[in-house]
């Protein structure tokens, strides 16, 4: 700079003038004044610079950290969904599979109640057919101990009007019946 500056002064003083070299008081003006520019600029408009920096610096870091938190917070949420969806599967297996088991349940017992039932009806139906055979035996020995007694009233021609001697007829007669059965029952087998 100094070399500039000489030749500014030495260009005066000789009266000619470079077109390319300004004139000394023009360089010492300018100097001066970009010096307080620069001044100026670094004193107000740098801070302010730094500043406007760091604020947008800030604010890009922080959208990245609530963008990184938003996801992670969008993860954790996913992973409590696929957590709650599988519970939820489970649960499903786990009430399918005691409804089966309570059907089977269900069946089992109406399947038990019917063959109660069953035993129940068959039970009394025997019963009844019993107390139909014994009535129906009752009456076809009163029927035919009548007809014995007036069969044999005619064979012997005396009259068997008395109720034991009529009694021990019939007795005597359905006796020698059961025994001819029975007789036959062996012949046969």
């Amino acid at each position: 700079m100094s070399k500039l500056l000489a030749a500014a002064v030495a260009a005066e003083e000789g009266g000619h003038g470079n077109p390319l070299l300004p004139h000394a008081s023009e360089l010492v003006f300018g100097s001066i004044a970009f010096a307080i520019v620069l001044i100026l600029v670094g004193w107000k408009l740098v801070p302010q610079i730094q500043k406007t920096l760091a604020e947008r610096t800030e604010a890009i870091e922080g959208g990245l950290k609530r963008a990184e938190a938003a996801q992670e917070e969008a993860k954790e949420t996913l992973e409590a969904y696929k957590r709650q969806l599988a519970e939820a599967r489970h649960d499903a297996a786990r009430l399918r599979e005691e409804a089966k088991e309570q059907g089977a349940q269900i069946i089992a017992e109406m399947r038990e109640q019917a063959q109660e039932e069953a035993r129940r009806i068959i039970e009394a139906a025997h019963a009844q057919i019993e107390a139909d055979r014994q009535q129906a035996l009752q009456q076809l020995r009163a029927e035919i101990g009548a007809l014995a007694v007036e069969l044999a009233g005619r064979v012997v021609g005396e009259s068997l009007q008395d109720s034991a001697r009529q009694s021990r007829v019939v007795d005597r007669f359905l006796e020698e019946l059961e025994e001819r059965a029975r007789t036959q029952e062996r012949i046969s087998s």
